[in-house]
Formats: structure tokens, C-alpha cells, sequence
């Protein structure tokens, strides 16, 4: 089965592993904190919090944003959950902005025309959470303007998108937005096996995410209520949660960061090929934007159903049967069970529906072969033909 992503391990990350298991520290030590630096530096931003997962990240930056009860905070449709249920576990409400046509992200023009109606409505939401879907950048002045005018907070889901840039600055700079959130699970552009990290451009936010990924605690004389009781002495200032990293993947991380461009150009490649091999196919292809660079996490298509023979579910299942080990990113979050069991139902959030009726995501990976990708593309041709 070729899978639809794979993780890519080099000996200087075994290496770099083992080294850290035959030092001192496992957990809490100097990888964290250089891990949290190389990715910042990386960005040029001012600070990186590095946690257990990017769903931890999300939870963090909400909590370091204030978004509790009565809030709201909206996320795109057409995302993993976790980007909705960030607003859940804070206690605030959620609710989605629907898709472009074009580049499937957030439609800045929907998010204006939902802001003007929420704002008659006294209801505007606190958190806009902005998801750079497949490493694809959103149109992030668009929603920095907005962000501004309504006076909402953003944070970019980018778990995607590490190693790409927008109008000329990396990724997880925060030139539109409070915070951005990156990912590091095994199948994304670099891994620390599982991970997470929240940038960002404030002290105080850095700060506060800092507290709520340990606990809460402080050895800190400045963030504490009272006097310290000997030098023993932390205290407990917020109700914070143990997200943290451990060294060891914090190594992983410092390694895999070092081949990250070159990650990021490999997927750039066999994307360019792919567009030349499908182009005759009846598919519509995913779009990058000039002026941009997507990270490239993904690579999804999207049937041309009324070209075709086959369903959807037709395609997948022979894609699968010929040992393509195809996905589909994502089932819109509003059509989950959990959330029908709220307020969303079918028909809420149209494009993205669209999108889940047609897409397929094909295998892209660096390690990913030319006769692997050649193989993929005469699987699609066969599943698709009558």
C-alpha cells in the first residue's frame, strides 16, 4: 500500500534521539527550549511554545486569548475537529465561515457578510480560527483587516503549513494573526512523532500559553500572587493541563527543522508533476496561489462527478483496492454527529459540502517515487474509467 503520507527518518535523527536518551534529561531539559527557538527563528517571530500536539496548542492559544463562556469562536467547515472543539473545551460556542470555490480555505467575503449579520445580532465572535488547509495559505490580510475592523482575535491553524510562506514571510510569522499553530505529527512536513507549537509575537500570550501547557505552575518571582516561601517554591497561578514535550522529541524536531526547505521542495515537485499528469483527467486540481508557497501537506483532488461513471465511493474504494492508500481531508466538522447535535444540519455550509462529495486525497510525501507516483496516477485513470 502506498500511503498517503509518510514520515522520513534519517540517521542524524536516530542520532540526535539517542543522544538525549543517554543524557541526563528526558523531559524538561535544553531540547525544549531550543526546539522552541530553532522553529522560531525559523519563522522570524518572537516566541514558540512547543506542547504534546497541535490540539493542545489550539487549546492553549484559546485559553491565552480569553475565550470562555459566552464567546464565540469560528473555524472553517473543513478542517480536522480539532480546530472547532479548541472553542468547545474553553466552554464557548462555535460556528463555521464556509470555503472559497477556488482556493477551499475560509471565503474572507463569507466571513465579512457573517460579521456584518452577527454584529446586528450582538453576537461576534472573540476567536476566528483561519485553517491554511493542505499547506495552502488563507488570505490572511483579508482576515487581519477584518480582525481589526470587528475586533476579534485569530489564531491560523497551520498544521499544514509549516515551511511555507504568505506575500513573502514565513508561515507562522503572525503578520495577520495573534497566534499560529503548527503540528508536528508523523504525517505532516516534520514530526517529533507526536507535537505541537503555538508562535507568537507577544510576551504575554507566550507567556500565559507557557502556564497553561504545565499546569499552571511558576518558579517565576514575577508571575507569583505573594512572596516565596524558600527557594524551593513554584505556585500554581492558573488552571493549566500537562501538555507539555518531551526532550526527546524536542531533538527529533531540532533534526527534522533542519531538512524542512528541503521537505517543502521535494512535495513542490511531485505536486508540479502530478498537475502535468492528471491534467487531462476529469479532475479539478488543487490551485497554489502566486505569491505564496503552501507547505504541501496534502494533495487533494476532486472528482468530476458528472464527467464520470463511478461514484465517489466507488473510486475510493477501487484507489484502495489497487493499494493506493488514498484518504479524504476532511468530513466537514458541522456534519459530524457530535455537532448535528447542536445546531448545524446538511446544507449549512454548501461549498464545503461540495468539496466532501468530490475530493480525494492522493499519496505526496518526499520519499514518494516517480514509478510510486506514476502507479498512483494509472490506479486514478482505472478507478475513474466506466
Amino acid at each position: 500500500m502506498i500511503p498517503y503520507g509518510r514520515h522520513e527518518i534519517s540517521q542524524a535523527d536516530v542520532d540526535t534521539v539517542i543522544d538525549v536518551l543517554q543524557n541526563q534529561f528526558l523531559t524538561q531539559g535544553a531540547q525544549v527550549p531550543k526546539f522552541e527557538k530553532t522553529v522560531a527563528e525559523y519563522c522570524s517571530v518572537a516566541h514558540g511554545v512547543a506542547v504534546n500536539s497541535a490540539t493542545s496548542a489550539l487549546h492553549i492559544a484559546c485559553l491565552a486569548l480569553g475565550l470562555g463562556k459566552g464567546d464565540w469562536l469560528w473555524t472553517s467547515p473543513l478542517t480536522f475537529v480539532a480546530s472547532a472543539n479548541c472553542g468547545l473545551y474553553c466552554g464557548a460556542e462555535v460556528d463555521f465561515v464556509d470555503i472559497d470555490a477556488a482556493s477551499w480555505n475560509m471565503c474572507p467575503v463569507k466571513l465579512e457578510q457573517k460579521l456584518l449579520k452577527a454584529k446586528a445580532e450582538g453576537r461576534l465572535p472573540k476567536v476566528v480560527v483561519p485553517v491554511h488547509l493542505r499547506g495552502e495559505p488563507c488570505d490572511m490580510a483579508a482576515i487581519g483587516a477584518l480582525a481589526k475592523r470587528f475586533g476579534f482575535k485569530v489564531i491560523e491553524d497551520a498544521s499544514h503549513a509549516i515551511g511555507g510562506s504568505y506575500a513573502g514571510q514565513k508561515i507562522g510569522a503572525c503578520a495577520h494573526s495573534d497566534i499560529t499553530v503548527f503540528s508536528f505529527h508523523p504525517v505532516k512536513i516534520v514530526t517529533t512523532a507526536e507535537g505541537g507549537m503555538a508562535m507568537t509575537n507577544s510576551d504575554e500570550l507566550a507567556t500565559r500559553m507557557g502556564l497553561f501547557r504545565s499546569h499552571g505552575i511558576t518558579r517565576d518571582p514575577a508571575l507569583m500572587t505573594h512572596e516565596a516561601d524558600g527557594a524551593w517554591y513554584y505556585q500554581q497561578v492558573e488552571l493549566g493541563y500537562n501538555y507539555r514535550l518531551t526532550d526527546l522529541q524536542a531533538a527529533l524536531g531540532i533534526s527534522q527543522v533542519q531538512r524542512l526547505d528541503a521537505f517543502v521542495a521535494k512535495r513542490h515537485a511531485l505536486a508540479d508533476r502530478y498537475d502535468t499528469l492528471l491534467a487531462n483527467l476529469p479532475l479539478t486540481l488543487p490551485t497554489r496561489a502566486k505569491g505564496n508557497l503552501s507547505g504541501l501537506h496534502l494533495y487533494p483532488v476532486r472528482l468530476q462527478l458528472g464527467k464520470i461513471s463511478p461514484s465517489h465511493g466507488e473510486v475510493f474504494d477501487r484507489m484502495r483496492a489497487a493499494g493506493i492508500g488514498v484518504n479524504l481531508h476532511y468530513i466537514p466538522v458541522h456534519l459530524q454527529p457530535f455537532y448535528k447535535s447542536m445546531v448545524f444540519t446538511k446544507g449549512d455550509f454548501p461549498e464545503a459540502e461540495r468539496y466532501y462529495a468530490e475530493a480525494l486525497t492522493l499519496p505526496l510525501f518526499p520519499a514518494l517515487t516517480k514509478a510510486e507516483q506514476d502507479e498512483v496516477v494509472a490506479a486514478l485513470t482505472a478507478a475513474i474509467a466506466p
